[in-house]
């Protein structure tokens, strides 16, 4: 009988723990097991080198990665990398933080872009200067207010 991708890919210790939620990892990667044999060997191989204990533990490596898939809008990502972080320790407060953390840098992100020319790009659009005045301080014509 033939390994599964998970059974070729997951340290014994921790396939022991996993839930429901990895067996769609399974189906999932049946695919791209089938398809591209290699590629999926790769990323059983990337994931087995990142998600040990090192410098950081496993239980933080999978709160990292909630906290990216909440980024990423991955749901299943979230449900997966859940799991993991419960079957490597994690409390719900600890997941329940991370995924608050992603809410944040979110929620920052959006504010921060309003400030990358060094004024508040809501003042740059509704600016009152004249279309010949503005051309005049934009001489590339990029929008970045060159005087060269």
């Amino acid at each position: 009988m033939e390994l599964s991708f998970l059974q070729k890919t997951w340290p014994l210790k921790l396939l022991q723990k996993i839930s429901k939620t990895d067996y769609l990892e399974e189906i999932y990667m049946t695919f791209l097991n089938d398809m591209l044999p290699e590629t999926a060997e790769a990323f059983g191989q990337m994931r087995n080198s990142i998600f040990k204990d090192s410098f950081l533990d496993v239980k933080t490596k999978e709160l990292i990665a909630i906290a990216s898939s909440v980024l990423m809008r991955c749901q299943f990502c979230v449900d997966a990398h859940s799991q993991r972080a419960i079957a490597a320790g994690a409390t719900k407060e600890e997941i329940a933080e991370a995924i608050s953390v992603a809410m944040f840098i979110a929620a920052g992100s959006q504010i921060g872009w309003t400030n990358i020319y060094t004024e508040n790009i809501y003042d740059r659009i509704f600016s009152k200067k004249d279309e010949k005045e503005a051309a005049k301080e934009d001489i590339c014509g990029c929008g970045c207010g060159c005087k060269d």
